[in-house]
């Protein structure tokens, strides 16, 4: 094996292990407030994005039609979002959020927000810019395969 080789498998390990670390940390932030991460990250994007069609949440948080159905059922029996038609085509039926929920975010996600913050205090905001940018290099070249 070449040294490019291994840095290469060293670089996948050493990201993985970060990204297990941090995904784990995140979920329990989240589960502090009462919601698992798929429920926050439906929550999140209404109250920060507004009413969105439910066939399009999945490809915003990166989940199936399927799970997507059951999130929202669980979000609306909490009364956090409810479901409306489109008016101009009834076939479509919208999430949005509920006053319940958006009080539920204006409480929760500043403090996820910090929580989030704290897991990269080791890094300066150049060397948080350098990992964007690492980051986007790797997922970009990958997609254009």
């Amino acid at each position: 094996m070449s040294h490019r080789e291994d840095l290469s498998l060293k670089s996948l390990i050493v990201l993985s292990r970060a990204n297990r670390v941090v995904e784990d940390k995140i979920k329990e932030d989240i589960r502090k407030h009462g919601l698992n991460p798929t429920e926050f990250a439906v929550l999140e994007l209404l109250f920060h994005k507004g009413d969105q069609p439910i066939q399009r949440i999945g490809e915003k948080i990166l989940l199936s039609s399927g799970s997507i159905t059951y999130v929202v059922d669980k979000l609306e029996q909490k009364r956090f979002l409810e479901r409306k038609r489109c008016p101009e085509d009834r076939r479509v039926i919208f999430a949005a959020i509920t006053e319940k929920g958006t009080e539920l975010m204006k409480e929760i996600f500043p403090k996820h927000q910090e929580a989030v913050q704290h897991m990269f205090h080791a890094l300066d905001e150049e060397e948080k810019k350098t990992l964007i940018t690492l980051l986007k290099k790797v997922g970009l070249s990958l997609e254009n395969q």
